[in-house]
């Protein structure tokens, strides 16, 4: 076996067992691109020998979508079929676990007309409000996970051609997710205690806010009583431990909704909606985005402020050390999971339930008091570099150095 296949079926492993943490007679449920079937066949292949009671695929092409964005109506657009949100609504109600597979071509949808692409974001939103319930309060067991589609790996790599640009991406990602290491399941046990260690830490400090300052951010976020820091490795409703995503490198929890204030300028571009988004600021007050620039996608980050009421607040904070793989790799991958988990970031729209005791036994009038932001997005942007210094204000208003220079200012045995 090649060097590759074999990091291949580990990190096919890795995202089975480590990722959805699939048990026997469980389905497997697969949203994954037409480029990625190489690599859904090795999934497929673990999933079965684990003992899967099935592995349903749902397919997209890229090329389609494009396609259907630049000729459909406005009306097939915004049209959800009722097959399909009956279809992921009943293997969530069966148990299955879910995992999302992205290769993610970060200009897919460059030159469309943003506001069809807001439509049809917000329709998708509505559509499958109930089914997101299931990922966004962990009631089954679901991972994010990538694979290189050929645009994607030239906008990384953009001097070399598509097959060399698609090996090198294949290798950062080898690298980056342990896939390359002799046992992935043994570091990624590590890793998820190393950062269960730095969780239990925040956790017990129970700050009340935490101030940020870098060049163009000056931000303060308050947390709301009894937050919980999430990372690594969670909790399914049943006790099943899985990781949502492969990568992950953060530790994050909940905002108060009404209580952000100032300005924050992202640090690495935005792809949203097959649209970057970059150079841009977001000020607050009272928890409310009220001014913005951008340099790049200005339509488009307006059009994702204007979702609905919650998608101009804030739903997670997320704390990513500058010295993460992701970050010294030096590359700037265009793709939320991965530019994520090399960057401190926050993320408008819908907070995790999770993050607050209690939440997920909560409705949203009760999740609203406590300040858990809802809306019909969630969309991370990455607010961290090696100048980033985050101070953390505790209950009795004591000021704690968190961040000093992109990095914990604090050390844990």
């Amino acid at each position: 076996m090649s060097e590759f296949q074999n990091n291949l079926e580990k990190y096919a492993e890795l995202v089975v067992r480590m990722g959805v943490n699939l048990q026997e007679s469980q389905t497997l449920m697969i949203n994954a691109p037409t480029e990625a079937v190489d690599f859904v066949r090795v999934v497929a292949k673990k999933a079965y020998q684990l003992g899967a009671k099935d592995v349903h695929m749902n397919w997209m092409d890229e090329e389609l979508t494009r396609l259907k964005y630049e000729h459909a109506p406005l009306e097939t657009l915004v049209n959800v079929p009722q097959w399909r949100v009956d279809m992921l609504e009943h293997y969530a109600e069966d148990g299955a676990a879910i995992l999302s597979i992205k290769p993610t071509n970060p200009d897919l949808l460059k030159g469309i007309d943003p506001t069809r692409i807001a439509s049809a974001n917000k329709a998708s939103g509505e559509a499958l409000k109930n089914f997101r319930q299931y990922t966004m309060n962990s009631r089954l067991t679901w991972c994010v996970a990538a694979v290189p589609g050929k645009a994607w790996a030239r906008k990384i790599f953009p001097d070399v051609d598509s097959e060399k640009a698609v090996e090198l991406l294949w290798e950062q990602i080898f690298k980056i997710t342990r896939a390359d290491h002799e046992d992935p399941i043994s570091s990624w046990n590590d890793h998820n205690k190393n950062l269960a260690k730095v969780r239990d830490y925040l956790n017990d400090k129970q700050y009340s806010k935490l101030v940020y300052t870098a060049p163009g951010t000056n931000l303060e976020i308050e947390l709301p009583n009894n937050h919980i820091w999430k990372g690594g490795s969670g909790l399914s409703e049943k006790g099943t431990p899985f990781n949502a995503n492969i990568p992950t490198e953060e530790v994050y929890t909940m905002p108060h909704k009404y209580k952000v204030n100032g300005t924050v300028k992202n640090t690495k571009p935005l792809n949203y909606g097959g649209n970057v988004i970059d150079n841009f600021t977001l000020t607050f007050k009272d928890g409310k985005v009220v001014e913005f620039t951008a340099e790049e996608g200005y339509e488009t980050l307006e059009n994702l402020l204007n979702t609905d009421d919650g998608a101009s607040r804030l739903g997670e904070v997320a704390l990513v050390p500058h010295e993460s793989p992701i970050s010294q790799s030096g590359l700037i991958f265009y793709n939320t999971l991965y530019d994520e988990n090399a960057s401190c970031h926050i993320a408008l729209g819908k907070a995790y339930p999770t993050s607050i005791e209690g939440g997920t036994q909560m409705d949203d009038t009760e999740l609203d008091k406590h300040g858990a932001n809802n809306s019909l997005t969630h969309v991370d942007f990455m607010i961290g570099s090696g100048e980033l210094d985050i101070d953390a204000v505790t209950q009795d208003g004591k000021i704690e150095p968190l961040f000093r220079n992109g990095t914990w200012a604090f050390q844990i045995d």
